[in-house]
């Protein structure tokens, strides 16, 4: 979708004067919002650096207009697919600056909907915050696993983008990533790399069935968006076993969890068997989270990191995970980063507040020492 389909929007999305869904669009912009959320029996409401802001048009919605604006944003095929399925995904892309990840569900009769704003072009590695060093030691994994978790709105995606990005523009050997999304975020244009982008619903049926297909597409890299079912993640495992690098994301908020995450959606007479394939095919897991910054506005990421070495392999497949703690912290000389020490460094370099970082503590005791300070 495009501005002038914006602005050519039906007359129902221009409700009440001012309250039209180009104008939330451009405010959005504007006011650098992360989503939009549109809801009857509320006003139109932006997530701005961690916190829900009022639009400037603070009328309630009703449900006829909160149907109308969402509407406004789907063709007739997606209205009529929505009408089935009370669940849809879409994005497009506004003022050649800002794409719009959507997702339009019905709540309590009504329709509803919530805006993730992706910007146009991907952010470098050194904007986000990752260090130079960590982003040389994952160009070094050529194959296996790389998971990006974290809980949602954490910005996983604009992570691997940037990864993906630095492949694209910066690194010596040339090659061929295959991306399977719902819906599509980070628009790519294929540089160094080739780049294909496939997106579920669209382009392909399913995570697994894309995912299925790119082990006939000669692809290096196969980014899949998330790894939502146990099918996927046993296609995605195998894919990692046959020399690809795969990298997905989870909602989970520690490496250790995440692992336990992975093997947990399969029954217990297998698990014994993906702990072994895990431990030989995952690489790396990187944890994060969004604070908000102390000053200025925006947002910092935290990042726990783990590479999986020769003990970590062991603990996988002895079920052990419960010292994978104790491993990312004596792997601090490996660039291995536990998510209490990271979140403790952030507030030592004065970016947050403590007050953001103690609920985030998973350790008592440090804990404890930073409430005392």
């Amino acid at each position: 979708m495009s501005v002038t389909d914006i602005c050519n929007l039906p007359e129902e999305t221009r409700t009440r004067g001012s309250l039209c869904i180009e104008d939330i669009l451009s405010e959005a912009v504007d006011r650098d919002a992360s989503d939009i959320l549109i809801s009857a029996g509320s006003p139109v409401m932006f997530h701005i650096h961690g916190r829900l802001e009022d639009y400037s048009n603070p009328t309630v919605l009703m449900p006829n207009e909160s149907k109308g604006l969402a509407y406004g944003l789907l063709d007739e095929n997606q209205q009529n697919r929505f009408e089935l399925e009370r669940d849809g995904d879409l994005s497009f892309e506004l003022f050649d600056e800002c794409r719009f990840r959507v997702n339009i569900f019905q709540q309590r009769g009504s329709v509803a909907c919530v805006l993730r704003l992706i910007p146009i072009t991907v952010p470098t590695f050194e904007k986000i915050g990752i260090p130079e060093a960590l982003i040389m030691k994952l160009v070094n994994i050529s194959n296996g696993m790389l998971l990006v978790t974290g809980p949602t709105g954490s910005g996983k995606s604009t992570t691997v983008a940037s990864f993906l990005e630095f492949l694209n523009t910066k690194h010596d050997h040339p090659q061929h990533i295959v991306t399977i999304e719902d819906p599509i975020e980070f628009r790519m244009r294929s540089k160094r790399c080739m780049i294909n982008q496939r997106e579920v619903g669209l382009d392909t049926q399913t995570f697994a069935t894309g995912l299925r297909a790119a082990l006939r597409q000669m692809a290096n890299i196969i980014f899949v968006g998330e790894m939502r079912d146990r099918e996927t993640i046993e296609i995605a495992l195998t894919a990692a076993e046959t020399g690809n690098l795969v990298i997905s994301t989870l909602h989970t908020q520690s490496a250790s969890k995440t692992i336990n995450r992975i093997i947990d959606v399969f029954p217990v007479q297998d698990q014994d068997d993906i702990r072994t394939r895990l431990s030989l095919t995952l690489k790396g897991v990187i944890s994060q989270l969004l604070l908000p910054l102390k000053q200025g506005g925006g947002r910092v990421a935290a990042r726990e990191v783990l590479f999986i070495n020769h003990a970590v392999a062991n603990m996988i497949r002895d079920s052990k995970i419960h010292q994978i703690n104790n491993a990312i912290t004596g792997g601090q000389a490996d660039g291995m980063v536990l998510m209490d020490d990271a979140l403790l460094d952030l507030h030592r370099r004065g970016l947050v507040t403590a007050a953001d970082v103690l609920p985030r503590l998973a350790e008592p005791e440090k804990a404890r020492q930073l409430a005392l300070r």
